[in-house]
């Protein structure tokens, strides 16, 4: 049997590597978000809550925001309907809304709750109705392009748009050094229940909470001029780079509301935002704690290219 060991000398090397970035990000605040795509790789999963509860043993206060879509969709279709999606977005109708609460603010958020305690991390589940964390409107009929270039008008339903983030709930928590794990719904003034895009929550809390970095944790290598081609990986990019990719039809299907997400947040604040492949191993720490990363890392203004800030910075 062979045994595997670890260079002692290589080790150190590593850790005095990554001690500024530990100085530098202490009691900062990370927004991490989980596509669904990840939560029902169970080994992808169980790496992801591992990484995250290194970040907060690290004293980072991390919110975590989770998505569902992969399995709200295999749910209605077992329940005999065919969802339906434009550009990436879900609509929504009753019974959908119906499948996503279930999904998102139930199986999955436990879910997740239990990887993170197999780890050790003291987390929170909570939706954007609790604490009244999100308040959100109904969203009117909008035109559209879809991935086909079509521009056609879509009513999405039971779709919120959000009017506003009361953070003080996530504050609380993170205070505390719980880790607040947040399913991606929202309510009005009067109660009704809207189904949000998750990437949508974590970019307006990543806002919300003046986060340093906004992470989306995906299952593909990050942003690609050519979706079929992992070659053609985005290293480095500011939004209007990411404006033009979209105008030229490079990014498509769930890619465009994180694309349009990290546009927002560079611009609103949040100093980094990061689109990674969460099933690598350790990837969310090589992207933070390494200055060569793993994915795409968007900040709001490049810089000239010597003067570049290596992805970890």
């Amino acid at each position: 049997m062979t045994v595997a060991t670890i260079e002692p000398a290589k080790g150190i090397t590593g850790l005095k590597g990554a001690l500024r970035y530990v100085r530098a990000y202490r009691d900062r605040v990370f927004v991490v978000k989980l596509g669904g795509e990840l939560m029902s790789d169970g080994d992808a999963l169980d790496g992801i809550a591992a990484q995250i509860g290194l970040l907060a043993s690290l004293g980072i206060r991390v919110c975590v925001v989770h998505g569902g879509g992969t399995q709200a969709t295999a749910l209605s279709r077992r329940l005999g309907y065919e969802p339906q999606l434009v550009a990436g977005r879900r609509i929504t109708d009753d019974a959908t809304l119906e499948v996503v609460t279930m999904v998102y603010a139930g199986q999955l958020n436990v879910a997740l709750l239990a990887a993170l305690r197999g780890h050790r991390v003291q987390a929170v589940g909570l939706s954007g109705v609790d604490g009244e964390l999100i308040t959100a409107r109904r969203r009117p009929p909008v035109r559209i392009t879809d991935d086909a270039g079509v521009t056609r008008e879509v009513d999405f339903g039971h779709v919120g748009d959000i009017e506003r983030v009361d953070a003080r709930v996530l504050h609380t928590l993170l205070e505390a050094r719980f880790v607040p794990v947040v399913a991606s719904h929202a309510s009005d003034e009067d109660g009704a229940l809207y189904n949000v895009n998750a990437d949508t929550v974590a970019e307006a809390l990543a806002v919300a909470l003046l986060a340093h970095k906004l992470i989306f944790l995906t299952n593909v290598p990050g942003v690609l001029r050519d979706r079929d081609d992992p070659a053609t990986l985005v290293n480095f990019a500011d939004p209007q780079d990411l404006a033009d990719l979209l105008a030229a039809g490079a990014l498509s299907g769930g890619m465009r509301p994180k694309v349009e997400a990290c546009i927002r947040a560079a611009t609103r604040g949040v100093e980094r935002t990061h689109i990674i492949d969460g099933r690598a191993p350790d990837a969310l720490l090589l992207e933070v704690f390494t200055g060569t990363g793993c994915g795409t890392m968007i900040v709001g203004k490049k810089e000239a290219p010597e003067l570049a800030p290596e992805n970890g910075d």
